[in-house]
């Protein structure tokens, strides 16, 4: 379905008040306020990836954005639903449309057809723009004083106040709002000048953290002003402490804090001292946050509990659901809900485990059917009550062997991957053949298109024909027992065979 804009679409737009649609790369937009540019409402999209087209409805206060693809807008909507977008102070309301490609009339929508342009233009040259005016969040990236940070080979937690440490030795930073996008750990970082935020990407760029390891990518952002709407473990805003903290995510007290960093002064982080010399303390905070050092009261960063729904309920398990979601962090409780068997709650270990396995996992298929992943309201999955039989409908993983992320700087941090056909099988015994192993994979019910041993025959690379087919393959058979106290481990490959 396609959306013209020729002013007589008034009847058209109804449709889309309905607040969970199917995902589009369409996004509608609500509860703009008055005065509000296109390049405002382009910003709130940028971090996500390519936006391609907008259509503002100034007399109703609405408008479209299309992003270049649908994974960008689901990001975009799980994003937003875990931090609800400000424009010029006020909350804005983002959801799917029912449309899925924007068609724009040129004459009625030149405005916006040429701030997107010369957006997309600074966005994809980096260079200035010579002869377009562009309003007020959009510039040359050079004059701006917005770093935006990426975040590489990330074995221990980065936290806000960690990258407020580091950058405050250029300059003061005014604003930081971090979070997850394309799998990685990103922040946006704004100085009081320009000036300052060119030293320190001179400074930082490609240094690390921590020895070894969490390596600093930073280039300047479109954006030149951060609107930060709470102070929180996720985003900051130094210029203005009077900030709530948001929905459900205490804010650091200071007396909290203070002890803290006494505490932990001696609780080092192996490896933590780096070229940048981030004391101990900060390590042992960041490796805290992560709710990798247990703090009574203060949250471990970001939500932990996602909630997976448009499950097949015949099929699906606590212990399925466990190994799937298991890959991408260390699953603690699962919860089938009792009256509505498709959905389910799930706990992982901490909030950047719980975005990666929703941004890899959202949207792919299980036992037939598409699932959705999303962040929960919920700060943890309960247990039943002592006595209560629930049908097995709730699991507790708290102490699994099968944890595969127990270890800091573990390798499996490092290969990290979304489903794909190809599944990396390791753990396998001398006996074991080619035959063999081909033989157990199509008996999942999928068919073996390509198989290679490495060349110790301890691993190996093996193709099924769909993703789906590989999804459900590596939940019935990670951790099989192949004999001689040997058990497969499966995980997703990047490589084809």
């Amino acid at each position: 379905m396609c959306l013209s804009a020729n002013g007589n679409d008034n009847k058209k737009f109804k449709a889309d008040d309905k607040m969970d649609g199917a995902p589009s790369r369409v996004l509608h937009i609500r509860k703009l306020p008055g005065e509000v540019t296109e390049t405002e409402v382009i910003a709130l999209g940028l971090p996500f990836g390519k936006v391609t087209n907008i259509l503002m409805l100034k007399g109703k206060n609405q408008a479209f954005l299309e992003l270049a693809t649908e994974e960008a807008a689901i990001t975009m909507v799980n994003y937003y639903s875990a931090v609800t977008p400000h424009l010029r102070n006020q909350p804005i309301y983002i959801q799917y449309s029912n449309h899925k490609e924007l068609k724009t009339d040129n004459t009625l929508n030149q405005r916006a057809q040429a701030v997107l342009q010369a957006v997309t233009a600074v966005q994809a040259t980096n260079a200035p723009i010579s002869g377009t005016t562009v309003s007020e969040s959009a510039v040359t990236p050079a004059q701006s004083p917005v770093l935006r940070i990426i975040i590489d080979n990330m074995y221990y937690p980065v936290t806000l106040d960690v990258l407020h440490q580091i950058f405050s030795k250029f300059g003061a930073v005014l604003k930081i709002i971090t979070f997850t996008k394309n799998n990685q750990f990103q922040a946006l970082l704004q100085f009081g000048d320009p000036v300052n935020a060119q030293q320190a990407k001179q400074a930082l760029d490609g240094q690390n953290i921590y020895n070894a390891c969490c390596t600093l990518r930073i280039d300047f952002s479109k954006l030149v002003n951060l609107n930060v709407k709470y102070n929180n473990d996720k985003s900051r805003d130094y210029t203005r402490p009077d900030l709530p903290s948001g929905d459900g995510q205490p804010t650091l007290d200071p007396a909290i804090a203070a002890a803290f960093a006494k505490e932990t002064s001696l609780l080092a982080v192996p490896g933590a001292l780096s070229p940048l010399a981030i004391p101990n303390a900060a390590a042992a905070a960041a490796a805290a946050a992560a709710g990798r050092v247990g703090m009574p009261g203060v949250a471990a960063g970001g939500n932990t509990v996602l909630l997976v729904s448009n499950l097949n309920e015949e099929m699906v398990t606590p212990q399925s659901l466990f190994t799937l979601f298991g890959v991408y962090g260390d699953v603690q409780r699962v919860k089938i809900l009792y009256n509505k068997k498709d959905s389910a709650l799930i706990q992982m270990a901490d909030g950047n485990q719980s975005q990666l396995a929703m941004s890899h996992l959202n949207g792919q298929k299980m036992y037939g059917k598409i699932i959705r992943v999303t962040l929960s309201k919920h700060q943890t999955v309960q247990l039943p009550r002592e006595g209560l039989d629930d049908q097995g409908l709730t699991k507790d993983f708290g102490n699994s062997p099968l944890h595969r992320f127990k270890k800091p700087g573990s390798k499996n941090f490092q290969n990290i991957f979304p489903p794909s056909a190809t599944l990396h099988l390791s753990n396998i015994p001398p006996s074991v053949a080619e035959e063999d192993l081909r033989t157990l994979f199509a008996n999942t019910g999928g068919t073996v298109k390509a198989f290679k041993f490495f060349q110790d025959h301890k691993m190996a690379l093996l193709q099924m024909s769909t993703v789906e087919e590989a999804i459900q393959a590596l939940i019935d058979l990670h951790n099989y027992n192949l004999g001689e106290s040997h058990h497969l481990r499966v995980s997703f490959s990047k490589s084809t065979i």
